[in-house]
């Protein structure tokens, strides 16, 4: 599975930005996506996540209400539509994919993602 993540970029305080992950996998509708992300000096942490279907979400304290992960399972490409973006929100941002879930649900859990993208830079200005 080999996934590749667009969209970062420089967007001052307040702003938006959408971020895609694209990948081939002829299964993209058997696999689990998530969003992490890396500060600096800091661990790779959890974004959100959405289950096989789209129908579940889950999203990190930090950045709920404010961030929407989603799916297009058609173009085989998950999202992550990022609004009222603030400076604590600059990192290495990256998608991953869990083709092992039985049941399709979400999970936070960096361990049960085996796929990564490259990621893509996200830096907000305040």
């Amino acid at each position: 599975v080999q996934l590749q993540a667009s969209g970062g970029g420089l967007v001052q305080a307040g702003g938006s930005l959408r971020l895609s992950c694209a990948t081939s996998a002829p299964t993209f509708g058997r696999l689990v996506m998530g969003w992490f992300r890396r500060a600096p000096g800091k661990e790779r942490a959890f974004v959100a996540s959405i289950s096989w279907g789209g129908r579940n979400t889950d999203y990190a304290d930090s950045v709920k209400g404010r961030f929407t992960i989603s799916r297009d399972n058609a173009k085989n490409t998950v999202y992550l539509q990022m609004n009222k973006l603030r400076p604590e929100d600059t990192a290495e941002y990256y998608c991953a994919a869990d083709d092992n879930s039985v049941s399709g649900a979400v999970s936070r859990q960096l361990v049960r993602y085996e796929h990564w993208g490259p990621g893509t830079q996200v830096t907000v200005s305040s």
